[in-house]
């Protein structure tokens, strides 16, 4: 299938993400390195699309994302649609749970972590599968009416960028992700990556 242009933008670094806490539907705060980060995709975001009337905004409606957005689209001065589609994955049982944490409690999963990665991610007790991320990223990438911006999250950022370009699960583990960072996928250039 062919869906329109989009920039995808992982929400900025957060005060979980320092302390390497699975944030899943959970939320915190954005630290000042993940609002600098919103800030400068803000200036690089205006620079690309300054003066385009037909690029529309979207955002998950978890704290961190539309943070994000809201300094990011700043510069634009554009209104953000917030979509639930776009939250992050449903980490069931270890949502606000270290890596350590999780291994402790779960051990039998520990060694899959390393071996199978894609599958692990959505093994959570309580958590959404793949297929539920699939159903919700195709439902709102088969929706879009033209190009879009759309701030989400990590996992749920590299299963839209894979439909969009007809990957499946173990080949969107090649996608590249972070934060701070601009994903451009279109039909002229492909999957881009642009940073500051």
């Amino acid at each position: 299938m062919n869906y329109p242009e989009v920039f995808v933008i992982r929400h900025g670094q957060t005060e979980w993400n320092v302390a390497r806490r699975h944030q899943g539907r959970l939320d915190s705060p954005l630290t000042a390195q993940g609002r600098k980060q919103a800030r400068d995709m803000g200036i690089t975001l205006h620079r690309l699309l300054a003066g385009r009337d037909d690029v529309r905004a979207y955002s998950s409606p978890q704290g961190r994302a539309l943070e994000t957005a809201a300094l990011v689209l700043e510069p634009l001065g554009w209104f953000v649609q917030q979509d639930a589609r776009l939250c992050e994955i449903a980490f069931g049982a270890w949502e606000g749970l270290t890596q350590d944490q999780i291994n402790t409690r779960w051990p039998a999963l520990a060694s899959l972590e390393e071996k199978d990665p894609v599958s692990w991610h959505f093994m959570s007790p309580g958590g959404e599968t793949y297929p539920d991320l699939v159903r919700r990223a195709d439902r709102f990438l088969s929706q879009l009416a033209g190009p879009a911006v759309i701030f989400t999250h990590g996992i749920l950022s590299r299963v839209l960028r894979a439909r969009w370009l007809g990957l499946n699960e173990h080949d969107m583990l090649g996608l590249p992700g972070g934060q701070g960072i601009i994903f451009h996928l279109s039909a002229e250039g492909g999957h881009q990556v642009i940073e500051k």
